[in-house]
């Protein structure tokens, strides 16, 4: 487990700015020291937002689009191409304007898929993907054996709802107590829609580096939850992180409710 760090910027554009650029040396670094990188994406605003800064940075020619993989770490079970889908959203934001190789942009299964309606048969087959891409130097732990290893990703970005939750795991919910399984079908979240597939807690910490993200006074409650030493059964994102890193990118209003000790002045 990696102590949480902060970086606080002035505003939400340029958080996303910011992290973009620093994914872009992540995924340029991770593939001249390994000759590929692996990501996991986030939807909901803020990754998007992260998307469409990376897709208008010119920098982004630096990364090399054939040796890059892409997962997610939820998705809405909604049908293939529905706007309310991380990937299509994500297509829209930065996919589309990029050389990415298809067959490594790693789509969780939609529900018109070949899984039908069965979400949890969707969840089981993403986790055998994950274990299928998992190399003998990739991460398995004790409690994600049942479900298979997983990558070691070089990055996972993870959204941090105004509840805590993260990924599609919600406080309280069965999905945040699963130790076994890698990836979950999600019945009856709260916000819509509410079935949904979802990385479990075992499965995110398998990367090397977890980012969060938040931005907006709504989110503050949360992230001054989140980052008080709260349990992640309450507080999902409290049990969110990577194994050499957890960073927490903020905007001021997403860190308005945290004392200033926690983060160097100099990140505002």
């Amino acid at each position: 487990m990696s102590a949480a760090q902060l970086v606080v910027h002035r505003d939400k554009e340029l958080m996303a700015q910011a992290a973009a650029a620093r994914l872009i040396t992540k995924i340029v670094d991770a593939q001249a020291a390994r000759g590929s990188a692996s990501v996991v994406l986030t939807g909901g605003r803020n990754g998007n937002g992260l998307l469409a800064a990376l897709s208008s940075s010119p920098a982004r020619d630096a990364i090399d689009w054939s040796r890059l993989d892409l997962w997610w770490g939820d998705e809405r079970f909604l049908p293939d191409g529905d706007p309310e889908r991380n990937v299509t959203q994500a297509r829209a934001a930065l996919l589309d304007q990029v050389p990415v190789d298809p067959a490594r942009v790693h789509v969780m299964p939609a529900s018109d898929g070949p899984y039908g309606s069965d979400v949890d048969a969707a969840a089981a087959a993403y986790a055998a993907e994950l274990a299928a891409a998992a190399g003998p130097e990739h991460y398995q732990s004790a409690a994600a054996a049942a479900g298979g290893p997983v990558p070691t990703f070089d990055v996972l970005l993870l959204g941090v709802g105004p509840d805590t939750h993260v990924a599609s795991l919600f406080p309280e919910l069965p999905a945040v107590r699963e130790t076994e399984r890698t990836v979950v079908g999600v019945h009856g979240a709260p916000k819509p829609p509410p079935t949904r597939v979802s990385l479990t807690l075992p499965a995110i910490r398998a990367a090397r580096e977890v980012w969060l993200l938040a931005a907006g006074e709504d989110k503050a409650k949360a992230v001054q939850i989140a980052l008080s030493g709260a349990g992640e059964i309450q507080a999902p994102a409290a049990g969110a992180y990577g194994r050499a890193r957890t960073l927490w990118l903020l905007d001021a209003g997403a860190a308005s409710q945290l004392p200033r000790a926690l983060y160097p002045p100099a990140s505002a």
